[in-house]
């Protein structure tokens, strides 16, 4: 049985080939038909001396909207091909065939009836229908490269979808496509335009290829790197940027070709080649400006003769003023100060209206330096532009200076000249 059906469908596609080249001659016959039907109806309505300009204004309008009726057919079957991907079970199609897809189908479909109807009715030698046909072409070429760009580009947006397929670093090879696609378009373009043939073009870059390198060297490295910065959503203006060799901390105000400018947070610009951003590391603080939380990671210095155990007096007086509870206050297990400060700042940081306690936040010891106990608080603030988040972080640690005290600790503090001068008139 599967034989029989195997053999039976040769012959099924070879009709069916045969249908379809019919149909086409067909349709290309009665084309051909219809429109010197059409010269001749209006070749002997339309007489006097500006008769051929009629003519030429009545085709070109006809021409236009059936150019027209083409969008707005294809834009209906357009929404008939997403009524119909939305009902079906795979994803591919959605991923595929999605509205910027369509909507660049559609674009092209107008350019095509230009182009299969102004040969037959306009000659090669006319001027105008020449160019016309030259800016037809070229807008045919760029519509399919869009087109062709917009089916990468969902490519990879389906695979990057997978979870399967999005641990493989498969953008980079998207994104050459995509670049060998809009050069091969900028060469077919010039032979359009110029009317020779794409491999003189290819011919005549290679052998001056060495000299346009040394010439536009600069310019060339600074079209690379604007290229993948872009690409790789690396930089655009507006973004705070930090690059330390070019000392270089503030706003992106523009980036070029060949220079991208930085406005310093004390209103001097310091230009950055591109290619140096590319080839060197430098940090972007614009997705922690857009981001849930801004950190903060400060340290307290506490004076280590100050840690210890707490004596019942204090756990009441700690009890009253709310900093720990009353069930811990009655215990008769030892309570150390630094541990209570830190169980109370955490708590303090969880309830606190500007600290995102959905992202980490804690207190903890660091290792102990000659100038003290690091006690580090660790968190974000949901406040992210520079002058509030300073404000914010001030108060938080204002009320830390304030707090220690209670807890019977002291905030270390290298003595100063007025001290040593002050224990030396208490001797005397």
């Amino acid at each position: 049985m599967k034989t029989q059906r195997s053999g039976a469908t040769v012959p099924n596609v070879i009709k069916n080939s045969y249908i379809c080249v019919a149909v086409i001659v067909i349709i290309h016959i009665k084309t051909s038909v219809m429109t010197q039907t059409i010269l001749d109806f209006l070749n002997e309505n339309i007489t006097g001396t500006h008769s051929s300009l009629w003519i030429h204004l009545i085709l070109l309008g006809g021409i236009a909207a059936l150019s027209v009726a083409s969008y707005y057919i294809v834009k209906l079957l357009g929404t008939i091909i997403r009524i119909l991907v939305s009902k079906s079970r795979t994803k591919w199609d959605d991923d595929m065939l999605n509205d910027a897809f369509l909507q660049a189908v559609g674009q092209l479909a107008p350019a095509l009836v230009v182009s299969w109807l102004l040969p037959k009715f306009f000659s090669t030698s006319d001027v105008s229908a020449m160019w016309i046909g030259i800016g037809t072409r070229c807008y045919i070429l760029w519509t399919v490269i869009y087109i062709v760009c917009i089916t990468i580009s969902n490519l990879y947006n389906a695979f990057y979808r997978r979870p399967k397929m999005r641990a493989y670093a498969i953008k980079g090879i998207f994104q050459m496509v995509k670049l060998i696609v809009i050069i091969l378009g900028v060469i077919l373009t010039v032979s359009i335009l110029i009317e020779k043939s794409p491999a003189a073009i290819l011919t005549a870059i290679g052998a001056s290829a060495a000299i346009l390198m040394l010439v536009f060297k600069d310019t060339i490295l600074g079209l690379v790197a604007s290229v993948q910065l872009t690409a790789n959503h690396m930089l655009k203006r507006g973004d705070w940027v930090v690059v330390d060799k070019h000392d270089a901390n503030g706003e992106v105000t523009d980036v070029s070709l060949t220079t991208v400018k930085v406005r310093n947070w004390d209103n001097s610009i310091t230009t950055i080649p591109p290619y140096s951003l590319v080839s060197e590391s430098f940090r972007n603080y614009q997705p922690m400006v857009k981001g849930k939380g801004r950190r903060v990671e400060r340290a307290i210095y506490i004076d280590v003769n100050s840690v210890g155990f707490c004596s019942t007096q204090l756990l009441n007086q700690l009890a009253e003023r709310g900093f720990i509870s009353e069930a811990t206050a009655a215990s008769t297990e030892k309570h150390v100060n630094l541990t209570l400060l830190r169980e109370y700042l955490e708590r303090y940081l969880s309830q606190h209206r500007l600290v995102n306690a959905d992202m980490l936040y804690m207190v903890r010891q660091m290792e102990p330096t000659p100038s003290g106990l690091p006690l580090q608080l660790y968190f974000f603030t949901y406040i992210t532009s520079w002058k509030e988040f300073e404000h914010v972080q001030c108060d938080i640690f204002d009320h830390v200076y304030a707090t220690i005290g209670e807890f019977g600790l002291r905030v270390f503090q290298t003595p100063a000249g007025t001290d040593i001068a002050g224990l030396t008139d208490k001797k005397r």
